[in-house]
């Protein structure tokens, strides 16, 4: 049919209207970026607007050169290029060569001049934070009833610990309205009681994830009892939402690993926590027997009536050894004495009689031991073993010769 043409045709002539526009092959254009994406294959591609249109762009790796600083969401930036058709879908874009700042964007001003005046009053200070519970059992969340986040907190959670529970609060998280019903579920959620709170979204441009960049938000997140955990966008995307919170998670996923303990870790240390105690009351019960046998011999060795005992035992060995010392004694003296009295029986008069000996004395009882005591005529005593004789001397001889004829010489 005549007149009729293809989507290629069409795209083709387009695009050749473009690479014909002088204008379009070398402009410089001034916008907001936002949706930056750093692609795997170094191409960044991201979005420049402004208060009334967007218009995506891409500057291709080979034209990194052109670039010196990081591209950031919010900056005010000028991108210089050509503007140009890509046949297969029909878009036209900025390929940019160059890309030089030009102040900053009026979100980012925005961002700014907030997370500065917060921060003077405080609400980011490290005193004002609440610990995350360790073992938390109830988990509120804040986030879109759809989307990935939602689903990433549920599969994480039910991951690690299938017993705890979690509460949803559906709000809108961005667009008119958002910051409202952001606010709702926060309050609302504070005053069930809940362990800890995860407040955020997925990822997505500045202008998304604004509502997390509101004050109405950043003070209903300083105001709650509950612990609050951020979770919004990718890790690079930060918001002031970050900041006053009690703890930052890079992304949603992230939240939940923070948020809910993981019980198989638990039961694992737990059991271990139990071993170790058992093992420590062991000891300590072993140990205690050990001290209490030792109290109990110091006891019986101190016993009183053990004491006693040991006294009598050993009054009764020393009465034993006085006992055979005295025996012993009395058997030296008894041996010596026996000794001494066959001494002095020998020496005995009597024992001499006994032999055919007698003991002599005179009228007075005393002993006759030479003849010079005797005269003729005088009374002596003679005493024999078995009696006693009186006798009168009728000569007395001495050195063999009778007394009168010694006296004579």
């Amino acid at each position: 049919m005549a007149g009729v043409y293809t989507v290629s045709q069409v795209n083709a002539y387009i695009k050749n209207m473009f690479v014909q526009d002088y204008a379009l092959n070398r402009i410089s254009i001034k916008g907001e970026v936002s949706n930056v994406k750093y692609h795997t294959s170094g191409h960044i591609y991201f979005t420049l607007k402004d208060g009334k249109g967007a218009l995506s762009a891409v500057m291709f790796a080979s034209q990194r050169m052109g670039l010196s600083f990081p591209l950031k969401e919010g900056q005010q930036v000028i991108a210089s290029g050509s503007v140009d058709v890509y046949e297969r879908d029909g878009k036209y874009q900025l390929y940019a060569r160059t890309i030089e700042l030009d102040g900053t964007g009026d979100l980012f001003r925005q961002f700014a001049l907030l997370k500065a005046r917060l921060e003077e009053m405080g609400m980011f200070a490290q005193e004002y934070k609440q610990p995350i519970p360790r073992y938390g059992k109830t988990v509120g969340i804040v986030t879109a009833p759809t989307g990935a986040a939602v689903r990433d907190i549920m599969n994480i959670a039910h991951r690690r610990n299938p017993y705890v529970q979690l509460v949803l609060y559906p709000a809108l998280v961005q667009g008119k309205g958002a910051k409202e019903s952001i606010v709702k579920g926060i309050e609302t959620l504070d005053r069930m009681g809940l362990d800890v709170m995860i407040v955020g979204r997925g990822g997505g441009s500045i202008e998304d994830l604004w509502a997390f960049n509101e004050e109405e938000v950043a003070r209903a997140i300083f105001d709650c009892d509950t612990p609050v955990i951020s979770a919004v966008g990718h890790e690079t995307d930060v918001t002031i939402a970050d900041y006053v919170a009690d703890l930052r998670a890079p992304t949603p996923s992230a939240a939940a690993e923070l948020a809910v303990f993981d019980y198989r870790q638990f039961a694992a240390d737990l059991l271990g926590i139990k071993r170790g105690l058992e093992n420590a009351v062991t000891r300590k019960v072993t140990l205690e027997k050990s001290r209490l046998n030792q109290y109990r011999l110091r006891l019986k060795l101190r016993d009183p009536a053990r004491q006693v005992n040991e006294k009598r035992q050993r009054l009764a060995d020393l009465q034993d050894q006085m006992d055979r010392a005295i025996r012993q004694k009395a058997a030296d003296r008894r041996h010596r004495l026996e000794i001494l009295a066959g001494r002095l029986q020998g020496a005995s008069p009597l024992e001499k009689i006994s032999g055919g000996f007698g003991f002599l004395t005179d009228e007075g009882g005393r002993r006759i031991t030479s003849a010079s005591q005797v005269k003729p005529g005088d009374q002596i005593n003679i005493r024999v073993k078995d009696g006693k004789i009186a006798a009168a001397a009728e000569r007395i001889w001495m050195d063999g010769r009778l007394e009168e004829e010694r006296k004579k010489v």
